[in-house]
């Protein structure tokens, strides 16, 4: 027999060694979060599960193993006919499941009987992400981090984009965090991941950077829409070099409308957005504001809303939260355009 259990800290250390990650928990278990390339192949399906658990309650633990015992005998065949039939004897998978080890420990039987290099995760998933979130601690104080900090519309976000495409190392978390990162940076129909996939998504990106190259990332708040970024990782920000970039305010502007173009296809949306101020503003601007906007009127909202909210409130957080803020270098794109932001791109990086 050739099956191996290891604990959470080492399959940290030798992630990229499993030949396939596979994930024996419910569909609904594997969309809250999962590790990074894991397939899921459910022991019990997400109705499965709720019918067991509930026949442990009010039948008996007895009977609802056996009743589990011979759902997951045909889950793990079907699993084993429709992924494993055309893998060779030195196919060497790692299965986890929740905590316990049931059903994963099933499946892993069946293919260890079959004569595979099966490996478990003690303690399964939360184990795991106990071992991730420490980890995650040891990535962020190796990072070599340059902060890009900029007023609302400076086109941050447009420069790391460039940056990335000339292959520099990016960490764009309200990407990862389908979100914004305002009051008004929720995205029409996008769910934001849970705060245990986030945790994840940030986890595999830290890892796969080189310590040695500057990693560019974003001003973050601590938070990313709903979405927490770990302390360790904020901490690393706050304390690392900076830059500014600074943009012409009527530039700003059309950024703004180019990338919240739904506002202006949904002014009702807009109006909507606009009330989570009122506690900040007062119901008398958030009302005229309304007015300007319900009028097809959407420019002038956006520059006050620059001016009087956004400005003043991030200069403040900055100076604040960013030990190194005021020695913070000066970017300067000539317009909000690809080839503006590529040029800035280019001098940051070779800088």
């Amino acid at each position: 027999m050739s099956l191996t259990l290891l604990p959470a800290s080492e399959v940290i250390a030798r992630f990229d060694q499993f030949d396939t990650l596979i994930d024996a928990r419910s569909e609904g278990e594997y969309a809250q979060d999962h590790l990074p390339g894991a397939l899921n192949w459910p022991t019990l399906h997400d109705e499965e599960r709720q019918a067991i658990g509930t026949m442990y309650k009010q039948v008996n633990a007895f009977e609802a193993k056996k009743r589990g015992a011979a759902l997951a005998a045909r889950n793990i065949a079907a699993h084993i006919e429709a992924h494993v039939l055309d893998k060779g004897r030195d196919w060497g998978p790692l299965a986890y499941c929740w905590r316990g080890g049931k059903r994963s420990g099933s499946l892993s039987l069946v293919l260890d009987q079959i004569g595979f290099r099966v490996s478990l995760v003690e303690g399964g998933y939360k184990a795991f992400r106990a071992a991730m979130l420490q980890d995650m601690e040891t990535c962020a104080t190796r990072l070599r981090l340059q902060v890009i900090c900029g007023t609302t519309g400076s086109g941050k976000t447009r420069l790391l984009q460039a940056l990335r495409g000339i292959g520099a190392q990016v960490l764009d978390l309200e990407d990862l965090a389908r979100h914004r990162s305002s009051v008004l940076g929720a995205l029409p129909g996008v769910e934001q991941p849970t705060q245990k996939r986030f945790d994840t998504l940030v986890w595999e990106q830290l890892r796969g950077f080189d310590p040695e190259r500057v990693v560019f990332v974003e001003s973050e708040s601590k938070k990313v829409g709903n979405v927490s970024i770990h302390p360790a990782l904020v901490e690393r920000m706050r304390s690392s070099p900076c830059s500014v970039v600074e943009l012409a305010l009527d530039q700003r502007v059309e950024l703004l409308m180019e990338d919240y173009a739904y506002f202006t296809a949904n002014p009702e949306h807009f109006c909507n957005r606009l009330d989570a101020l009122t506690a900040q503003r007062g119901k008398v601007v958030i009302e005229a504001w309304k007015d300007t906007v319900r009028r097809g009127d959407l420019r002038p909202v956006v520059q006050e809303l620059l001016t009087t909210h956004y400005d003043p409130v991030y200069l403040q957080s900055m100076e604040r939260n960013f030990g190194q803020f005021g020695q913070a270098s000066r970017l300067t794109p000539t317009d909000r355009s690809e080839a503006s932001m590529q040029a800035v791109a280019a001098s940051l990086h070779t800088a």
